[in-house]
């Protein structure tokens, strides 16, 4: 899907010719293989991820799905750099759905997230491109007589130095299949690299500027017709009645189908659809959920946080004893508040189901799973169920989900035909996987230096590992969401405590951009510059002292500093504040510049971050990456809240749900530090930091300090 609308897998299958290969420990083994005869029609396909045909571009099979973040360039560069070809002579597929060749290597299922796609395939994709090039050099070398040493390869074409022979890679589909694997595979040093570390335009602009990408609202099957949908409001609750004679006389309309707890109008465009949908009268069981309001989630949270049971998830040195001996320091408590995704593809999903086999279009990062639901649905094996994954409109941890996909197949059921169900936006913002409420209560104390010799530091929040990925979940601790809770600095004595606290039953909660680092990020540098403030220091200067051991995040909060010119007078009003982050194998600092009039009215004028994300594949992409976190972050700083009345999101949209506007958005500057280190995550890193630097540089203008998402200008009011 994607680039090319088609999978390589029935290709494969039928030609009994994939390698077996697994992807373990992050190193690209290469197993048995079945070669056909030689044919000079037939492609080469020395792995599951390479298909070089006799003509035409070479087509690279990307186990990771494009939303927007650059993957399908970045895996390309990978497999490009060692066989030696130019990214204008390849094109990129989506994997089929298949977790049995590309699982990722790091997290063991078919899951793009996480921020690990560059780091998990860094090596295996280069082995996959290398053993493809020592193929085709061998078998260029023993068509011609000559040693193999002799030849090399170039832009998709293999050269014997001696003669000046070449030819080109298509060429030698036929020959070079027959070819053993080679066992040993070496990588280029990054003093060779041609292609990683330097810039490159975006191997999918092109499709998506001249309107031939498939996206997954894109997916127009023969026959194809279109639901909108109305799930209960309520969370748990389920359909009562609806009466439909007024949506059926709806002109294109052709049935409205009735699920336990949603109903859909089913028609021949979307237009009639969403016309049928609003003529629906619709009675709803709110059940047991009906009364709900924020306020009790509210105060349901912070009873977790004074009564829950607290399981210790970091534990080093006696916080106790280092806070009986140190009264004075800091107490603190941050709350954070229930955030959508708000994607900018509605969430959608095609689905055909027939007797004897079912078709899935959609745009979604877990591929394998989503086979899985739709399998387990429509009780079909597994083996009859296709995903056509397609581009992405946007993930940000949403379709890391499956409950859409879940949703139109249970529509699909009573469909003659293919069906493609659309979420309206506000459909999509009140059945999300939310971001649930959370609370930290951070206890410093400082010594007789005025730096911190304790932290102390209470997590309450939901468990999405236990549910989403286990191996994250250990002893009853969510390891996402306590990720960062102790804090990067050198302090002698840590104690990190996790309540877990559930959302209500009916409410799915998810995996949001940054993850748990964006619930962990304001209490921890919030917590360090309010004890940097009553010690008295400059918070970067505190901030260095207490990274000496963590040379690299120290690294990039000088570059970030120097960059912002922190320090230098800025006038009345405005303020600087500092944040650091360290996650997904990758360093982070972020400093914001703000202006704060005195009637409170708050302008971000300058966001300057220093990243050290290791060997950079694209430095452009990589600074795309950052500014786009900035900006997600910043959206969900200022206006990031969803309320809940009678059981229900009472928000739906943009006007009461907004997100950053263009003449809100300020200066951003991304900084890159050069390193050869292996590549850490870049697509949620610059996130995290965005709301503590923010209340920081709030603090620094007005004095005042905040501790609450989404920022409350009004206490910032002067006049």
């Amino acid at each position: 899907m994607g680039i090319l609308a088609a999978t390589v897998s029935g290709q494969v299958s039928r030609r009994a010719f994939l390698i077996s290969a697994a992807l373990a420990g992050g190193s690209f083994v290469i197993g048995p293989r079945f070669a056909p005869p030689a044919e000079a029609a037939e492609p080469f396909l020395p792995n599951p991820f390479i298909r070089i045909p006799p003509s035409g571009p070479i087509e690279l099979v990307i186990a990771s799905v494009e939303m927007g973040q650059g993957v399908y360039s970045g895996i390309a560069t990978l497999i490009a750099e060692e066989l030696e070809v130019t990214l204008d002579q390849v094109r990129a597929v989506a994997a089929p759905a298949d977790p049995s060749r590309y699982a990722h290597p790091m997290l063991g299922d078919q899951v793009t997230g996480g921020s690990v796609t560059i780091r998990g395939f860094w090596e295996p994709m280069r082995r996959a491109g290398a053993a493809a090039r020592i193929m085709l050099v061998a078998a260029a070398a023993r068509d011609w007589g000559v040693p193999a040493a002799s030849c090399r390869a170039e832009a998709g074409e293999v050269i014997h130095a001696g003669s000046g022979r070449r030819i080109a890679y298509g060429a030698l589909a036929g020959k070079a299949a027959q070819e053993t694997v080679p066992e040993q595979i070496p990588l280029k040093p990054a003093a060779e690299f041609k292609l990683i570390g330097k810039k490159a335009p975006r191997i999918d602009t092109p499709a998506k500027v001249n309107g031939t990408a498939k996206f997954g609202l894109d997916a127009h099957p023969p026959g194809v017709k279109f639901a909108a949908i109305a799930v209960c409001p309520t969370f748990g609750g389920t359909l009562k009645a609806v009466e439909d004679g007024e949506a059926l006389r709806v002109k294109g309309v052709r049935q409205v189908v009735r699920l336990s707890d949603a109903v859909a109008v089913v028609a021949d465009h979307t237009g009639a659809a969403r016309k049928g949908l609003a003529a629906l009268r619709i009675t709803w069981d709110p059940g047991a959920n009906g009364g709900l309001t924020s306020a009790e989630l509210e105060r349901r949270i912070d009873a977790a946080m004074t009564d829950g049971d607290a399981l210790v998830a970091h534990r080093s040195g006696n916080v106790a004893e280092a806070e009986a001996a140190g009264p004075g320091g800091v107490e603190a408590v941050y709350r954070m508040p229930i955030l959508a995704h708000t994607t900018m593809e509605p969430m959608n999903c095609t689905v055909h189901v027939r007797p004897d086999g079912c078709d899935v279009w959609v745009g979604t990062q877990v591929a394998g799973r989503a086979r899985q639901a739709a399998a387990q649905v429509t009780g079909l094996p597994v083996e009859k169920v296709v995903v056509h994954n397609h581009l992405l409109g946007g993930g940000f941890g949403r379709r890391l989900d499956h409950d859409g996909i879940i949703m139109a197949t249970r529509v699909a059921q009573q469909v003659d035909g293919p069906v493609q169900v659309v979420w309206s936006r506000e459909e999509d913002i009140r059945r999300d996987s939310y971001r649930y409420l959370n609370r930290s209560r951070v206890v410093v104390r400082l010594g007789p230096d005025g730096m911190p010799v304790s932290w102390r530091h209470r997590v309450v929040g939901p468990a999405i590992m236990a549910r989403f990925l286990p191996i994250l979940f250990k002893d009853g601790i969510d390891l996402d969401i306590t990720n960062g809770a102790e804090s990067h600095y050198d302090i002698p004595n840590k104690l990190v405590e996790y309540v877990r606290h559930e959302a209500p039953e009916g409410m799915l909660t998810g995996n949001w951009r940054g993850v748990g680092p964006t619930r962990n990020a304001p209490p921890v540098e919030g917590g360090i510059d309010e004890a940097a403030h009553l010690a008295g220091r400059d918070p970067v200067e505190y901030r260095r002292q207490l990274l000496g051991k963590a040379p690299r995040l120290r690294g990039v909060l000088d570059l970030a500093a120097e960059r912002a010119g922190w320090g230098t007078p800025l006038g009345a009003d405005r303020g600087r504040g500092v944040a650091v982050a360290a996650d997904f194998g990758s360093f982070a600092a972020l400093v914001a510049q703000v202006h704060v009039d005195t009637d409170g009215s708050l302008k971000v004028e300058r966001m300057v971050c220093a990243i050290d994300c290791g060997q950079a594949v694209n430095p452009d992409i990589l600074r795309q990456q950052v500014e786009s976190g900035i900006i997600y972050g910043l959206s969900a700083a200022f206006y990031g809240r969803l309320t809940i009345a009678d059981g229900a999101i009472v928000e739906g949209n943009f006007d009461d749900s907004p997100v950053l506007r263009i003449h809100e958005c300020p200066a951003i500057e991304v900084h890159i530090v050069p390193s050869a280190e292996p590549p850490g995550g870049v697509g949620e890193l610059g996130t995290p930091g965005v709301a503590p630097a923010l209340m920081n540089a709030i603090f620094a203008a007005t004095g005042k300090r905040l501790r609450d998402l989404p920022i409350d200008p009004s206490p910032l009011r002067r006049a």
